[in-house]
């Protein structure tokens, strides 16, 4: 499955939690989300999504799978592509990209400040994961 996309982001779901980030700098500077950005060249969208991963958190991630595609941004030309994984490994070494980082279970984030429609987003994450 080809996924057209300028850019991803990976919610790392761990023990019913998920890893959010306080973004540091613009865009969504200080608003709670899931860490990711831009595709740069030559690259494919699950090797953007890794790298930044591995760039901003430090973190091996593999066994990506995607949530959806979301057009963001006022023209909605910006194509987000969001994957999860249970799949990831190493210790969390933040980038000066990150004002904060915190394990949060999705519905414990009524009191954050977070990019639009992120609720949506993990529900649809954590259903991938789910076990009967």
């Amino acid at each position: 499955m080809t996924i057209n996309a300028n850019g991803a982001s990976v919610a790392l779901i761990h023990k019913g939690k998920t890893l959010l980030i306080k973004r540091a700098y613009a865009p969504y500077q200080h608003l709670w989300t899931l860490p990711g950005g831009r595709l740069e060249p030559g690259e494919t969208i699950e090797e953007c999504a890794a790298r930044e991963i591995r760039e901003e958190l430090g973190l091996t991630v593999f066994a990506l799978r995607h949530v959806l595609t979301q057009a963001l941004g006022q023209d909605q030309a910006f194509k987000l592509a969001v994957f999860a994984t249970e799949g990831f490994e190493g210790e969390i070494v933040p980038s000066d990209e990150i004002a904060a980082y915190q394990w949060i279970a999705p519905d414990a984030m009524g009191g954050l400040r977070t990019t639009s429609r992120l609720d949506d987003v993990l529900g649809r994450a954590f259903a991938l994961f789910e076990r009967s």
